[in-house]
């Protein structure tokens, strides 16, 4: 498959992962769904001309969608991604994962991995810093789908609505996690990349991989038996069909 060069091929390719998967019922299409919103909000965003830079911006979208786009191809054809990335793609083929885990699986290799090494590409010869206030309006748009999201996610499972104040709002607090503190360290590791000499980055990224992939290991197996309980019991009255579920995120 030939990747993506302009944000509506992103979103074309988006597409079709998005109707495989509701074909073939699998998980992988939640954070398809996701990210298929995000790309499509950047875009609205480029024509609205509401960042420092949008010819820049789009070019910065179509390099971060092929980071995951690669990384999905990678794990249909039996062959690995990174460690990151084969955590939350090995997650969805289990049925005992919340959806909302599922998309900070997702969020957590894209953002804490792919965006740094996406922005240090797509800023070349330039200066990292310029990219800074745009490298913040990504983490906002993502943030902005995940509470549309989280509402769409108590149509799937009313109850996951109804536990917030027994669970100290699990599901906000999980998303900010990974996505409030996955922005300053994403924009850490862009720096560090940025400068590196082209011979050490292949090192860097496996080390930030290897670090990625442990906080994946742990949203994908919380290791407090009071979450998984409450996990369980949220699970009981979820919608089970994969295909009914995207189709209510879309």
């Amino acid at each position: 498959m030939e990747l993506p060069k302009t944000i509506d091929q992103v979103i074309d390719q988006l597409n079709s992962i998005v109707n495989e998967c509701k074909v073939n019922e699998s998980r992988l299409g939640f954070f398809a769904v996701l990210y298929r919103k995000v790309t499509i909000r950047i875009k609205q965003g480029v024509i609205n001309k509401e960042f420092d830079d949008n010819e820049r911006m789009e070019m910065l979208d179509v390099i971060f969608a092929n980071r995951y786009l690669e990384a999905y191809y990678t794990y249909k054809k039996g062959q690995v991604p990174t460690q990151s990335w084969a955590i939350a793609f090995k997650a969805a083929e289990k049925d005992n994962l919340l959806v909302l885990q599922h998309l900070l699986l997702g969020i957590n290799a894209h953002i804490n991995l792919d965006l740094g090494i996406a922005a240090a590409l797509a800023v070349g010869d330039g200066k990292i810093q310029w990219l800074e206030n745009d490298f913040n309006k990504i983490n906002s748009i993502l943030a902005e789908m995940v509470d549309d999201v989280q509402k769409k996610l108590n149509s799937v499972s009313p109850v996951f609505g109804l536990l917030d104040p027994l669970t100290g709002r699990l599901d906000e607090d999980l998303a900010n996690f990974s996505i409030g503190k996955a922005r300053d360290g994403a924009w850490k590791f862009a720096t560090k990349y940025f400068v590196a000499k082209e011979s050490n980055r292949p090192e860097l990224l496996n080390d930030r991989d290897f670090i990625i992939a442990l906080l994946a290991a742990n949203l994908a197996n919380p290791g407090s038996g009071w979450m998984k309980a409450v996990i369980g019991f949220i699970r009981l009255f979820a919608t089970k069909k994969v295909s009914k579920i995207i189709g209510r995120l879309e």
